[in-house]
C-alpha cells in the first residue's frame, strides 16, 4: 500500500500465520533463551503448561504480517519506535495468528512535508479469537518527489 492509501479508522487484516515449534525453539535459542521458550520438557511442568513463544518472536510475526499486508511496495522506510507493547496471552506452537491493524493517525509532518507519519495499532489474535499481542507503532514514509 502507498501512504495515500491509508486513512484514519481503516482496518487492515492479515493472516493466519501458523507458529511452528521448530521456529519457536530456533528464535528463542538465538534471542530469548529462557527455559519456557527453549525446553519443552521443563516448560510442560511450568506455569504455562507447555512451550510458549517469546514475546519478541510474536512481535516479529506481527511485523511480518503488517509488512506483507500493508508495507510491501510502500514508501515506508523507518520507524521511530513503539508507544507500547503488551503480551496479553502466551503464543504456543500450532497457534494460527491473525493481525488486525487499525490506523490511528495518518498525516504529513508539518516541519518536513516530505515525511508521512502513520500511527497504527496492531493486535494479534489466535484461532480462538484471544488477543495475544497489542502494540502501537509509528511508521515513517518518504514522500519526496522522485
Amino acid at each position: 500500500m502507498k501512504f495515500a492509501d491509508f486513512a484514519v479508522g481503516q482496518v487492515i487484516e492479515a493472516g493466519p500465520y501458523v507458529v511452528d515449534e521448530t521456529e519457536v525453539l530456533s528464535f528463542a535459542k538465538a534471542y530469548d533463551p529462557q527455559w519456557f521458550h527453549t525446553d519443552p520438557e521443563a516448560a510442560a511442568k511450568g506455569r504455562f503448561g507447555g512451550l510458549i513463544a517469546s514475546g519478541w518472536h510474536t512481535c516479529g510475526i506481527a511485523m511480518r504480517l503488517a509488512a506483507d499486508a500493508a508495507l510491501h511496495g510502500s514508501e515506508s522506510f523507518a520507524s521511530p519506535g513503539l508507544a507500547y507493547v503488551k503480551w496479553l496471552h502466551p503464543v504456543r506452537p500450532g497457534d494460527a495468528l491473525r493481525l488486525r491493524a487499525t490506523v490511528i493517525e495518518c498525516r504529513r509532518s508539518e516541519k518536513r512535508p516530505e515525511l508521512g507519519v502513520l500511527r497504527w495499532r496492531w493486535q494479534l489474535y489466535n484461532a480462538h479469537s484471544t488477543e495475544v499481542l497489542d502494540l502501537e507503532a509509528t511508521s515513517l514514509f518518504d514522500l519526496s518527489p522522485r
